[in-house]
C-alpha cells in the first residue's frame, strides 16, 4: 500500500508541475480512477476536457479516446499512459477500407461510430456515439442508404430499433461485449431471479433480448443508481463496478465473464 501510495503521490506532483488534468474512462481500474479528475465515457471526457485550465490532458483510455480529446482540444497537450491501448474496432476498420467503399457505393451515407480512428472519422459522413446512433441513423432521409460502422452488434441493434432496411453494417465487434455469452446470463438469471439485467449496445443480439435495459456505460450506471431493484446484473466491462458502488452501494450488481 505504501508504494502505491508513493506512485500516487509522484502522480499528482507531476500534474501540478505540467498543469495537467487526469481523464478516465468508467473501464479504468479503480485506482485510476480515484486519481483522475472527471471519469466518464470517451466522448464525455473529451467535452470536459474544454472546461479545465491547464496545458496537458492525460487521457486514461484506450487511443482513439486521447485521438477525440485532441480533435477537441487542439491547442492542448494530449498523452496516452500507454501507447499500446488499442481498440478491436478501431482495427476492424482502416481509412483504406473505407475509402474503397465509398469508391463502389458512393450513393451511401457513412455514419461511424466514435469507436474509430482519427482517420476513419475524416471519411465519414457523421459521427456517432451508442448513445445517440439511433437518433443519427433516424434523422437520415429514409431513401438514402446507409452504412453503419464499425460494430456489427450496435448496428444490428440500430437496423432493429429503425426499422431500417437500407443499412448495411460493417461486421467489426467489440472483444470486451461481444465474448459475454448469453448462456451465462441466462445462467445468471436462474441464479438471481430477483436481479434486472442492464447491457450494453455492443453485446450479442441474444444478450440484448434478455436486457431490461440497454444504453452506453455512462447511461447504465445512471440507470442502475436509479433502477428500483436491490440486484442488478451488468452486461459492460467490469471497471463501471467501482463507480456503482460508490452511486448505490446498498445494491448488488453481478458482472459475467467473458469467453
Amino acid at each position: 500500500m505504501l508504494a502505491v501510495n508513493n506512485v500516487c503521490d509522484e502522480i499528482l506532483e507531476l500534474k501540478r508541475q505540467r498543469r495537467a488534468v487526469i481523464l478516465a474512462h468508467h473501464y479504468q481500474e479503480s485506482e485510476i480512477q480515484d486519481l483522475a479528475d472527471s471519469i466518464g465515457d470517451s466522448l464525455e471526457l473529451a467535452r470536459r476536457a474544454r472546461d479545465f485550465d491547464g496545458d496537458v490532458i492525460a487521457f486514461c483510455g484506450v487511443w482513439f479516446m486521447a485521438e477525440t480529446a485532441k480533435v477537441l482540444n487542439p491547442k492542448r497537450t494530449v498523452i496516452v499512459p500507454d501507447r499500446e491501448a488499442g481498440c478491436s474496432l478501431v482495427d476492424s476498420c482502416t481509412a483504406e477500407q473505407l475509402r474503397a467503399f465509398r469508391r463502389r457505393f458512393p450513393d451511401h451515407v457513412i455514419v461511424s461510430y466514435i469507436n474509430t480512428s482519427v482517420e476513419v472519422k475524416a471519411e465519414s459522413d457523421i459521427l456517432c456515439t451508442s448513445r445517440n446512433a439511433v437518433q443519427v441513423v433516424n434523422s437520415i432521409p429514409p431513401d438514402k442508404p446507409v452504412l453503419f460502422l464499425p460494430d456489427r452488434n450496435l448496428g444490428n441493434y440500430v437496423k432493429k430499433q429503425t426499422g431500417r432496411e437500407n443499412l448495411r453494417i460493417w461486421q467489426g465487434t467489440c472483444i470486451v461485449h461481444a465474448t459475454f455469452p448469453a448462456r451465462r446470463l441466462a445462467a445468471a438469471r436462474l441464479e438471481h431471479p430477483d436481479a434486472l439485467v442492464a447491457a450494453h449496445p455492443e453485446c450479442s443480439e441474444e444478450v440484448l433480448a434478455m436486457a431490461d435495459f440497454i444504453g452506453s456505460t455512462t447511461a447504465i450506471i445512471n440507470w442502475c443508481a436509479k433502477a428500483d431493484a436491490p440486484e442488478i446484473i451488468v452486461m459492460t466491462e467490469s471497471g463501471v463496478k467501482h463507480s456503482l458502488a460508490k452511486l448505490a452501494p446498498h445494491k448488488r450488481f453481478y458482472f459475467i465473464p467473458n469467453e
